[in-house]
């Protein structure tokens, strides 16, 4: 075998330890990006109750949240460096020819960070030395910072799934490089705005159902009830927003990747009137086992009940992603999805009722577990925009396969990883968990929090 057989063989073989190790790191990071995005605007929200109802719970919460901002801020900026060189390190083939391309978002992503962690020590360091409104001033770069460096990043990853902004010449190589308009892709804006409304979700439900395990254990004082009630607004408010969002990014899919749209579905031969699938496995090029909704599909990509959807038999096998990763991951995302607006209902028609939140174990239960599955329902929906992509890094141009590098030892890489972030899972946790123990001493009980926040 010549040398240039002895790459490719070496690439094949280092295929499957570089997409763990990306998916891996992507997936841990994911999660701390949400932080980043929304957890800042809940402790600024917080304090500035605090101050302007001249309420000590509140600003006691708020110190609270701002300690284990500055936690998840520290672990997240560590799996965000590794991810960095990861993408040069393990994805040549990618970096070399389309760098010019797509990497200027991830430029500006460093600067947004780098601001993002000034005012987060600002932020930090100003608690109790600075007047009020200077301290809740000093918050707004990092906020914006925060919202920007996801937009960087999540342009870059629109890129992929929908490639523009260059010419390909006829032997391959990329010219006419237009980093902006790469940039500003059509799959830009419904995948930001998508990932954005996701992060209120993960953040508000995630913080609530800490304090919901704390009510239930009998912690019913105001420091617990304010804990639950505000991040779960937020998260209340965020649920429905997202379906209206899953609607116009469900129709850029279906215009831009009509083949990831049809593994979502499980969807073989393109049709007419085709009915929304929920839940099967996909068997001999067939979906068997799902409930299927009569035109359902036709009625969210075309708005047609009779409209035409493309399916898998509309390219080769070799160009089709994993169909049952695809399927199922989006099927646990709407399904997680629609089980958290039940929360948001309940908590709407109690507000409406009453002026407050449910008070029933059953719903403080609900509470507890949504953060998790509002952390799953994310995840799920990320294996559905990357693994839907494949077999190409860069949509309809260039594989996966053919962007891992060759270097012996990607193995080895990829268990540092894994090491790497159990030890950052474990001293994350630790450090989360004594800061949530300061504030674990039942109080009596005492009025209803709700009228402090309106």
């Amino acid at each position: 075998m010549d040398s240039y057989g002895l790459v490719l063989a070496d690439a094949a073989q280092n295929l499957y330890p570089a997409r763990m190790q990306m998916a891996l790191s992507l997936g841990w990071h994911i999660i701390f990006s949400c932080f980043g995005i929304a957890f800042p605007v809940l402790v600024v929200f917080t304090e500035w109750r605090g101050h302007r109802r001249g309420n000590p719970e509140l600003l006691d919460l708020a110190h609270t949240w701002a300690k284990a901002m500055g936690v998840m801020f520290a672990a997240g900026a560590v799996s965000g460096t590794l991810l960095s060189f990861e993408m040069g390190v393990l994805w040549p083939g990618l970096m070399a020819p389309f760098g010019p391309v797509f990497g200027f978002p991830f430029v500006l992503e460093g600067f947004a960070f780098f601001i993002e962690a000034i005012f987060v020590g600002i932020y930090l360091f100003g608690w109790n030395r600075m007047s009020p409104r200077a301290h809740m001033l000093s918050a707004l770069p990092m906020i914006i910072s925060g919202l920007l460096g996801a937009f960087f990043v999540i342009a870059a990853n629109s890129w992929m799934n929908n490639p523009t902004g260059f010419q390909l010449t006829p032997d391959g190589r990329v010219v006419n490089a237009d980093p902006v308009g790469a940039m500003f892709g059509p799959d830009t804006w419904p995948e930001f705005v998508h990932m954005v409304v996701a992060a209120y979700m993960v953040v508000g439900f995630t913080v609530a159902s800490v304090y919901a395990v704390g009510m239930l254990r009998g912690r019913r004082d105001r420091y617990h009830r304010f804990g639950l009630l505000i991040p779960l607004t937020v998260a209340c408010i965020a649920a429905p927003i997202q379906i209206v969002v899953g609607d116009w990014i469900a129709n850029a899919v279906a215009e831009n990747q009509p083949v990831k749209l049809a593994a979502m579905e499980g969807l073989y031969r393109t049709s007419t009137a085709v009915p929304l699938s929920l839940g099967g496995i996909f068997v001999d090029n067939r979906l068997q086992w799902a409930l299927e909704v009569p035109w359902g599909l036709s009625l969210l990509v075309t708005h047609d009940p009779n409209g035409k959807v493309v399916g898998l038999e509309s390219v080769p096998p070799d160009l089709r992603p994993p169909v049952n990763i695809v399927h199922l991951s989006y099927n646990a995302m709407v399904g997680i999805g629609s089980a958290l607006l039940l929360i948001t209902l309940c908590l709407a028609w109690s507000w409406w009722r009453r002026r407050r939140a449910p008070q029933s174990r059953w719903f403080l239960r609900a509470v507890a577990v949504s953060g998790a599955a509002a952390v799953v329902a994310m995840e799920a929906g990320w294996v559905t925009t990357e693994v839907g992509r494949q077999p190409f890094i860069v949509y309809g141009i260039l594989r996966t396969a053919d962007a891992v590098s060759p270097a012996p030892g990607l193995y080895l890489g990829y268990y540092a990883v894994v090491v790497i972030y159990v030890l950052l899972t474990v001293l994350t946790l630790v450090v989360l968990r004594r800061l949530a123990r300061s504030h674990a001493t039942p109080a009596p009980q005492e009025p209803e929090p709700e009228r402090a926040l309106r």
